[in-house]
C-alpha cells in the first residue's frame, strides 16, 4: 500500500475587513492532494506572525504561550493520523477534521480508559475507595504504560487489540522486566483486568481477552515472630534512639494489629472509652476504609504514654513518631540482626505477630480477632488460624497431663 502524501500548515485567516490586524489562525490539513481547514479558535497579529513557519515571530511570553498551544494542535493531528493508520480506517484529510471536531468518535485507546478509571476512583476517595487503593491502581497503570512501550514501541494501544497474547506477554514482562513474584503479577493483571471488562460491558471489545488466562495466586505462608522472638525485640537494649523507636512502633503493632499505614496516621482523638470503659481504638482502615475497634493491651498503653511528651506526637496529636515505610523495614532488619531473629523482619510481620502469637495462640476467639483487624469476613482472617506448632505442643502437653490423670 502506497504512503499517502500529507501535508500540514497554519496560516491567517483573511477576514472580510482586509484591515484587520489581528486575525484568526487556521489549520490547513492536505492528504494526497485534498485538503481541509480546521479553525485553532486562536488569534495572531499579522504583524508578529511568520507565514513560512506558521508560528508567531518573537520572543514574548505571549508569542511562546501562543506557539506551545499550535505545537500541541499539531502534535494531536499526528496523533490522530497515527490512530486511523492502526484502525485501517481511510485516511483522508476530511476524517482527521471530524476526529478532531468530534464528529466521529475517537478510537479507544488502552491507556486513555484506564487513565479516566484513575480519575473517577480518585474523585470518590474517601467515599468508595481508600488511598491506598487508588495508590495501587496508579501504579498499575504505570506498569501498563511500560509494558505497551516494551512490547509494542507505542504511547498507547487500540482496546480493539486486546487479547490474550498481550495478557500473557504482559505477565511475562511483569516477571521478568519488572522482576514481581507470582502474586504480585496476579494482584497487576486483576487491576488490569477490571479495567478491561469495563470495555467488554461497554461493547469497546467483542470478548474477554482474561477468558482463558488463569488468575491463581499462589498460598504463601504469613510469617510471624514466636513468643521468645518478640521478647527479644522488646528486652533488646539500643543505643541509638532511632532503633528504639523503630522497635517500640514495631512492638505496638504487634499488641494492636494496626497496618504500617493505621499506625503512622493514628491520632490521640482515635483512643476513646470503650464498651468496658476501658481504653480503645476506634479507626477506619485505611487500606479498605472498613471499622476496626480494638481495647488497648497494657503493651501498648505503655508505649503510648513514653511519646506523650515527644516534639513530633505533641505538635501534631499523632500517637507515635512513626518513620517513613521504607525507613522503618531497613531498620527492622538491622533490629533482627541485633537480636539474632534469623528472618526477613518486616513492618507487616507485626500485623501477622498480633494475628497469630498474640491473639490466636492464646485463646482469643477467631471472630473476635477477625473484627479487630478489621476483615470485612471471617474468610480473610482465616489464613492466619492455620495450626501453629506452637499451639500444636502447647494443646498436645495439655492431652498429656489429662492422660496422666486418667491412667492414675
Amino acid at each position: 500500500m502506497l504512503e499517502k502524501t500529507f501535508g500540514l500548515i497554519f496560516f491567517l485567516k483573511q477576514p472580510k475587513n482586509k484591515d484587520e490586524e489581528n486575525r484568526f489562525i487556521y489549520l490547513k490539513i492536505t492528504v494526497d492532494g485534498k485538503a481541509v481547514e480546521l479553525s485553532t479558535k486562536r488569534r495572531c497579529e499579522q504583524s508578529r506572525w511568520n507565514p513560512r513557519a506558521g508560528r508567531a515571530t518573537g520572543t514574548k511570553e505571549a508569542s511562546k504561550e501562543l506557539n506551545q498551544y499550535l505545537d500541541s494542535f499539531e502534535h494531536q493531528v499526528f496523533q490522530v493520523k497515527r490512530l486511523m493508520n492502526d484502525s485501517e480506517r481511510p485516511l483522508t484529510a476530511q476524517g482527521i477534521k471530524d476526529i478532531l471536531t468530534g464528529n466521529i468518535e475517537k478510537p479507544k485507546m488502552i491507556l486513555e480508559v484506564f487513565q479516566r478509571h484513575n480519575e473517577q476512583m480518585k474523585a470518590l476517595e474517601g467515599i468508595d475507595f481508600a488511598a491506598g487503593t487508588i495508590e495501587r491502581y496508579n501504579v498499575s497503570l504505570e506498569h501498563t504504560r511500560s509494558f505497551i512501550k516494551w512490547m509494542y514501541k507505542a504511547e498507547d494501544k487500540l482496546i480493539k487489540e486486546l487479547d490474550y497474547e498481550f495478557i500473557s506477554q504482559y505477565a511475562f514482562w511483569l516477571k521478568t522486566v519488572r522482576k514481581c513474584n507470582h502474586n504480585s503479577t496476579m494482584k497487576y493483571l486483576a487491576n488490569f483486568k477490571k479495567v478491561v471488562l469495563i470495555c467488554v460491558k461497554n461493547r469497546w471489545l467483542p470478548g474477554d481477552p482474561f477468558a482463558n488466562f488463569k488468575l491463581t495466586k499462589k498460598p504463601v505462608e504469613k510469617v510471624a515472630l514466636t513468643e521468645a522472638e518478640l521478647e527479644k525485640i522488646i528486652e533488646r537494649k539500643f543505643i541509638s534512639e532511632r532503633l528504639d523507636i523503630v522497635r517500640d512502633v514495631f512492638v505496638f503493632s504487634c499488641y494492636t494489629g494496626l497496618a504500617y499505614a493505621d499506625v503512622s496516621n493514628l491520632k490521640r482523638s482515635d483512643i476513646k472509652k470503650g464498651v468496658d470503659d476501658k481504653d480503645w481504638i476506634f479507626i477506619n482502615r485505611q487500606k479498605t476504609n472498613s471499622p476496626s475497634h480494638l481495647p488497648l493491651l497494657a503493651q501498648a498503653k505503655k508505649i503510648i504514654l513514653n511519646y506523650r511528651k515527644h516534639p513530633k506526637c505533641a505538635e501534631s496529636g499523632l500517637v507515635l513518631p512513626v518513620l517513613t515505610n521504607q525507613k522503618m523495614n531497613a531498620y527492622l532488619k538491622e533490629i533482627a540482626d541485633l537480636c539474632g531473629i534469623k528472618m526477613d523482619l518486616t513492618f507487616h510481620i507485626a500485623r501477622h505477630t498480633f494475628a497469630t502469637t498474640v491473639t490466636l495462640n492464646n485463646g482469643v476467639p477467631i471472630e473476635s480477632v477477625s473484627k479487630m483487624l478489621g476483615h470485612a469476613s471471617i474468610r480473610q482472617t482465616q489464613h492466619y488460624a492455620k495450626t501453629q506448632d506452637y499451639k500444636v505442643g502447647k494443646d498436645m502437653h495439655l492431652l498429656e497431663k489429662n492422660l496422666v490423670k486418667k491412667s492414675r
